[in-house]
This record gives C-alpha cells, sequence and structure tokens, in this order.
C-alpha cells in the first residue's frame, strides 16, 4: 500500500476529475455498444476494418501460446494506445489525447457490442477484462489531465512558472505509471487466459 499512497493521495486531491475519466472511458463504451445494437452496421464496419489492418489474423495466430499473446496484448495496450494516443499528445497540447481516447472508447464498444448470442456469452468473461484495462485507460487519462491542469494552471501545483509546473504535472502523471501498468500487465494476462481457455468451452456448451 506504501508503493501506492502517492498515486492514491492524487486520486483523493482530483476526486471528481478521476471519476470523469471514469465516467468517460466506461460510458462511451457502453455508448457504443448500444449504438451498434441499434445499427448494426457500424459493428460490421469495424469487424471489416479489423480484418483488413491484419488484427484479426494476429489474434489467430497467437491462440497457440497463451504468454506470448499476453505480451502482444500488453504491448499493443501500452505501446500503441496509452502512450501514443493518450499520454503523449497531452504532453503537447493538454487535454488532447483524453479527447482521443473517448472516441477510441466508443469504438471498443461498437466492436465489442453483443450483437449475437456467440459475443453476449464471449462478454461474460470477457466483461472483467474490459474493467482492468479501462480502469488502466482511466488512469493514464487521468495522468494526462493532471499534467494539462499543472501546465494552464501552474498555482495548483504551488509552481513560480509554466515550466516548472509542467514538470511538476510530469511527476504526478510518473506516480500514476506503476499502477497503470500492473493493471496492464493483469489485464493482459486474464485476457490471453480468457480468450484461449474460458471463450472455446463457454461457446462450445
Amino acid at each position: 500500500m506504501r508503493i501506492l499512497r502517492p498515486s492514491l493521495q492524487l486520486i483523493r486531491g482530483n476526486l471528481r476529475a478521476y471519476l470523469v475519466m471514469n465516467a468517460i472511458v466506461y460510458g462511451l463504451c457502453l455508448i457504443g455498444m448500444a449504438a451498434a445494437m441499434i445499427f448494426p452496421e457500424l459493428n460490421t464496419a469495424q469487424q471489416t476494418i479489423m480484418n483488413d489492418n491484419g488484427t484479426t489474423a494476429l489474434v489467430t495466430s497467437l491462440l497457440s501460446n497463451v504468454w506470448l499473446f499476453a505480451l502482444t496484448i500488453f504491448a499493443v495496450n501500452v505501446g500503441t494506445v496509452a502512450l501514443p494516443v493518450i499520454l503523449l499528445p497531452s504532453m503537447i497540447i493538454p487535454f488532447s489525447g483524453i479527447a482521443v481516447f473517448a472516441y477510441r472508447a466508443f469504438n471498443f464498444g461498437v466492436t465489442l457490442a453483443p450483437i449475437n448470442e456467440v459475443v453476449a456469452k464471449t462478454l461474460i468473461p470477457h466483461s472483467l477484462t474490459l474493467i482492468i484495462e479501462f480502469q488502466a485507460y482511466a488512469l493514464v487519462m487521468f495522468a494526462a489531465y493532471l499534467i494539462g491542469k499543472a501546465w494552464l494552471w501552474p498555482a495548483t501545483v504551488e509552481a513560480d512558472s509554466r515550466r516548472q509546473a509542467y514538470l511538476r504535472g510530469l511527476q504526478q502523471a510518473g506516480r500514476l505509471c506503476l499502477p497503470a501498468l500492473a493493471l496492464f500487465v493483469v489485464g493482459a494476462i486474464y485476457e490471453a487466459f480468457e480468450i484461449i481457455y474460458l471463450v472455446p468451452p463457454l461457446l462450445a456448451g
């Protein structure tokens, strides 16, 4: 708990912003699911994109090795979403990564919408994956918010200049890296085991 104390202090000190980040992530995902159930062609379009860009083929090729699958999931979540989509843009333009990921969260919901019985069954074990990994994304979004807040309003971090405030914002964001990475690791391992070992017998039954 001592390791998590700095992160918890930041959350308590900015509770409203942290809750807003969670509302954006989970809320837009649910809205995306609802939209795809009303307009199934949205889901079809997303599935086509995944087939065309090789995502579906990549997942299929990794189903024989659970640990390689988990490592790939972790690398994708951190290396292609959390850092380049959320954190790095927000280090250049305040809060920009939050807006970009909001669109991603909606698309996640569209892709995962329970439009048929097979997908609905898959979501039973996969819902825990969403809870874990989306919480990690919410923490990264919260980190991006803290950077922007400090940068634009230096007084909130007791800084004398925007440069000093920016650095303190980065320090605050860094305190959230450990819990976010831990959640990404746990989520990747569970997702790999879930897809390989839990989903097939569930669908077979």
